[in-house]
């Protein structure tokens, strides 16, 4: 069922859970994604990123998701994560995405705010919400230094909302891309900018977040947390482990990969939901 990521972030509000969001690159992890909604009975974002959109193809990755969420009971939705382009998001836009993420933060201050106000005067036009990011998520090859330099400013983040009228807004609180060791999350930060931000909050970066961190994210409006290298390393390790197995075809490998995903993808959802 397709819904409303607003209706989605307003019953996260009220319930104080985090939606899961999950990044699909192909027919198995979508089915994967839907399947583990459906089985827990809890919403979830599917989302595609630009690289993810010149692997498969824009139409025919869209078609995949739209179809599958279309005939599924839960309430789900596409949503178009870490775009830096514009024309990218105005060709989403157009082919039926009501969620789209603008990320300008490797962009000046002064111009991640322009190029994000005009992708969000360009989406509200079509009634889809925008993400949007200030500060810089890492990744952990950069190395714990550069990484502290890069968090979210409270401040900043306030008067980034004000400036855009984005409908939510990623932070970078300690949260880094690549699920390195020893990821922690700064909460005292979080609550600062809980304190002067009133629209959702995003995590990115999420999939080395202890289960502590995640509960005291959540806790301090944490409304959509993104999952990505968790499913590419459950898919990798289940071919690897069956790839020599002469007695099973390429379905049989991506069928137990897509399981393997599915597996993690209700684990998080019920993490995130507070369900045990």
């Amino acid at each position: 069922m397709f819904t409303s990521l607003r209706e989605l972030y307003k019953k996260a509000e009220n319930d104080d859970t985090a939606i899961g969001a999950f990044n699909t690159n192909d027919l198995e992890v979508t089915q994967a994604i839907v399947s583990a909604a459906e089985k827990t009975g809890l919403p979830a974002i599917i989302q595609t990123t630009p690289s993810a959109i010149e692997y498969a193809g824009l139409r025919e990755l869209f078609d995949i998701v739209k179809d599958l969420i279309d005939e599924s009971k839960i309430p789900m939705l596409i949503h178009l994560d870490h775009a830096k382009k514009i024309d990218l998001i105005a060709k989403c836009l157009e082919m039926g995405y009501r969620s789209v993420m603008f990320d300008g933060s490797d962009l000046l201050y002064e111009n991640n705010v322009s190029e994000t106000k005009k992708v969000v005067d360009l989406a509200h036009k079509y009634g889809a919400c925008v993400e949007a990011e200030v500060g810089v998520v890492g990744r952990g090859e950069e190395g714990r230094e550069k990484i502290l330099a890069k968090y979210s400013d409270p401040d900043q983040a306030a008067d980034f909302v004000k400036l855009t009228g984005v409908d939510s807004l990623a932070v970078s609180v300690g949260n880094i891309h690549g699920a390195p060791e020893n990821e922690k999350l700064d909460i005292e930060l979080l609550k600062k900018i809980r304190g002067l931000v009133s629209v959702p909050l995003v995590l990115h970066g999420a999939s080395g977040v202890t289960r502590p961190d995640i509960a005291a994210a959540i806790k301090n409006g944490i409304r959509k947390i993104n999952i990505d290298t968790q499913l590419r390393h459950a898919f990798k390790e289940s071919i690897e482990k069956h790839i020599n197995d002469s007695g099973k075809d390429i379905r049989n490998f991506l069928s137990d990969a897509k399981d393997d995903v599915e597996s993690v993808v209700m684990k998080d959802l019920k993490l995130f939901n507070g369900v045990r």
